[in-house]
């Protein structure tokens, strides 16, 4: 086992830092335990959805009005403040600790010596420092408000009657409206940038180690030369994939229930989250891919050499029969080695160049697909469900 110890490693976060921690630490919601989670997926409802469902209520807009779409029936709205935005916090300790497990397994399973250990610190520290300035989250919270000045509604039910306006026809916002463009939106674009500001912060870490003397052996089984555990750093960010894709079904959702548009004619946005969001999760381990590039040409070479030198001389001591008289094949440990070289030959040549599994990838792709599902659910008539369920069970 390796006995390198790393307090920087142990104390590493992607979230815990900026000035959105520190504001939420001075209120005392910045801490992992199950009632501060709690008391900040209230202070986001509170904040974003009920101040929304009163100002409709006062407007006459929750329920039963001459609008197409009033607040309560409006599908996107809701699931986005009610189930999003609660899983992109309660999400944060389970990501958070699982990358501080990933930094961690470098050091315990030996890719990094006790000689490059400052190195690898100091990888985590620049990380470290990065997380915790101030002007990414300043333009983040710019990007955030920025589509509220050009969108006061949701895209998809932009050409109906909705809550969002004072009236059938009317260009004027509602209050419930104004609330929604300057605070509910962007507070939930904030949480989700944020989010993906988190991952460039592990893309960083991942380039910055990997500049780093690691101890790569090409014929490990994981195929990628022992960096196959990065794998799980996309797969920790699946709850994230979740919620957007509740957010891009509530959207579509709306849009089939008012505006008229079927599965069919929403297939390609459903499709296209999936692709979208496993391809901007994957892409960050191909910050490794030059290392991986490098570790299976030279491992090529080399067992290649070494594999060439040893058959040849298992066919001068066996098919040339340039073996002693006496000795006997069966038993002896050369067809073994053989055979044992043949396969690491084997695991280098399908060697991949990007550390990623199926299993994160089913993952990730389950993730984006439940709201889908949910939404052609919630569009197939009855009928045609039992039918199809009964046709399956026959």
């Amino acid at each position: 086992m390796n006995e390198l110890q790393s307090r920087v490693a142990d104390d590493f976060s992607i979230t815990r830092g900026g000035p959105l921690h520190s504001l939420l630490a001075r209120l005392g919601l910045s801490g992992d335990q199950r009632r501060q989670v709690a008391r900040k997926v209230v202070f986001a409802i509170l904040v974003t959805w009920l101040p929304l469902l009163v100002l409709s209520l006062i407007q006459g807009q929750a329920y039963r009005t001459q609008t197409q779409i009033p607040f309560l029936k409006d599908l996107a709205v809701n699931v986005r403040f009610l189930i999003a935005v609660p899983i992109l916090i309660l999400a944060e300790p389970a990501i958070d600790q699982k990358w501080r497990i990933l930094v961690l397994e470098y050091i315990r399973s030996g890719l990094v010596s006790q000689k490059d250990l400052p190195c690898f610190e100091e990888a985590i520290k620049g990380t470290t420092r990065l997380r915790d300035y101030a002007l990414p989250e300043v333009f983040l919270m710019i990007a955030a408000f920025i589509p509220s000045l050009f969108f006061q509604t949701e895209l998809l039910i932009g050409g109906l009657s909705n809550w969002h306006t004072t009236g059938v026809g009317s260009g004027h916002a509602s209050l419930g409206g104004w609330w929604f463009s300057l605070v509910s939106a962007p507070f939930f674009r904030f949480l989700l940038l944020r989010w993906v500001w988190s991952l460039c912060l592990g893309t960083y870490l991942l380039w910055r180690v990997s500049r780093i003397n690691l101890y790569l052996v090409a014929t490990h089984a994981d195929l990628a030369a022992g960096l196959g555990f990065l794998s799980q750093g996309p797969q920790a960010f699946s709850p994230i994939v979740f919620a957007g894709g509740v957010v891009v079904a509530g959207q579509i959702g709306n849009s089939i229930a008012y505006g008229g548009a079927t599965l069919s004619s929403m297939k390609f946005p459903m499709m296209a989250y999936g692709v979208l969001a496993i391809l901007l999760l994957v892409a960050p381990l191909l910050v490794v891919t030059p290392v991986l590039i490098k570790v299976k040409k030279k491992a090529l070479l080399e067992y290649g050499a070494l594999v060439t030198v040893h058959n040849q001389q298992f066919d001068r001591k066996w098919i040339q029969k340039d073996q002693p008289a006496d000795e006997m094949i069966m038993g002896n440990p050369d067809p073994s080695s053989l055979i044992d070289l043949g396969n690491s030959f084997t695991v280098i040549r399908q060697m991949g160049f990007l550390p990623i599994d199926k299993q994160t990838l089913l993952t990730l792709l389950l993730a984006a697909a439940l709201p889908m599902i949910a939404v052609v659910v919630y569009a197939t008539p009855t009928e045609a469900l039992v039918h199809a369920v009964l046709k399956m069970l026959g």
